[in-house]
């Protein structure tokens, strides 16, 4: 079995309007409304085995700000300049060379290609992925590389709005 996290960044600043997109930092805000997904990851004893993100600095400061929460050595993300402008194909490109003794993934990038990845197994599918949101999937291989034709099981899917206190 694998298993997937799929976290699309927390809510970013565009208090720099001539600041690059790839530069946007994260709002205060968006780190309040992570913290209350992370509770939630924790609160179902969250294990990960690699972390992947966007080199934007919006994923990356919640690919860290996630990671460390759960007990992940930050140091050791891999940050993909790819996955800034991917789509859902250079997605599965990322598990291709994944080493199969990891059992579980967090990836962190950015809409609309985690709403299209994701939708390649959620029935219904979503329409958008809000920031902040985590999607479980959990697969029946073992083997990274066949993921895209491999069963899936959404185990849960999580944002700050669906969490009390919001």
């Amino acid at each position: 079995m694998k298993t997937i996290y799929v976290v699309r960044h927390a809510k970013s600043s565009w208090d720099f309007p001539a600041l690059p997109d790839h530069d946007r930092p994260l709002l205060e805000k968006g780190k309040k409304r992570t913290k209350k997904v992370i509770d939630y990851l924790l609160k179902q004893s969250i294990q990960l085995d690699f972390v992947i993100s966007s080199s934007a600095v919006r994923a990356s400061e919640t690919a860290d700000y996630i990671a460390r929460a759960l007990g992940y050595d930050s140091g050791s993300i891999k940050y993909d300049p790819s996955l800034y402008h991917a789509d859902s194909e250079m997605i599965f490109e990322q598990f291709l060379d994944l080493n199969d003794e990891y059992k579980s993934l967090m990836l962190v990038g950015h809409n609309p290609a985690l709403t299209n990845f994701v939708n390649n197994w959620l029935k219904p599918p979503i329409d958008w992925l809000p920031t902040s949101a985590v999607v479980c999937l959990e697969f029946s291989t073992d083997h990274w590389d066949e993921l895209r034709h491999a069963p899936a099981k959404l185990n849960f899917i999580v944002f700050p709005k669906l969490i009390k206190g919001q």
